[in-house]
């Protein structure tokens, strides 16, 4: 839109600029173990793939988030209830369901503040139909 420096750059008015987001992503200056899988990392950080939170850029955010998030969501969604839908939950340690928290966390995704254990057994066949 007009001439700028960035960085000690000069930009030139019209100047197409590429960010390379794979190196961005694999740069351990910005990241601790970038090669590895640790999604733990953003726990207790305000992050949210729907805004424009740099730090996600390599995996896709805002207007550039992935095109198949909402699928997956669907489909995880479908595939817990399928597996809740095959057994019934019983609370352990002589919990009463008035004593389970409803709090929660927030950061990447929403985590419950308080743990819940949970015993499940297989549905009986009979039962299902």
């Amino acid at each position: 839109m007009q001439n700028c420096n960035v960085a000690g750059y000069d930009i030139s008015k019209g100047t197409t600029i590429f960010v390379n987001v794979w190196s961005i992503g694999r740069d351990p200056g910005a990241w601790d173990a970038p090669d590895e899988f640790l999604p733990e990392r953003f726990l207790g950080k305000e992050t949210s793939a729907w805004g424009s939170n740099f730090a996600l850029l390599p995996f896709g955010s805002g207007r550039r988030v992935c095109p198949r998030i909402k699928l997956g969501l669907k489909v995880v969604r479908t595939r817990l209830a399928n597996l809740l839908h095959g057994f019934d939950l019983k609370f352990v340690d002589g919990m009463r369901p008035e004593d389970v928290s409803l709090e929660e966390e927030y950061g990447l995704s929403t985590h419950p503040k308080h743990r819940l254990s949970l015993l499940m057994e297989p549905t009986l066949p009979s039962r299902l139909y």
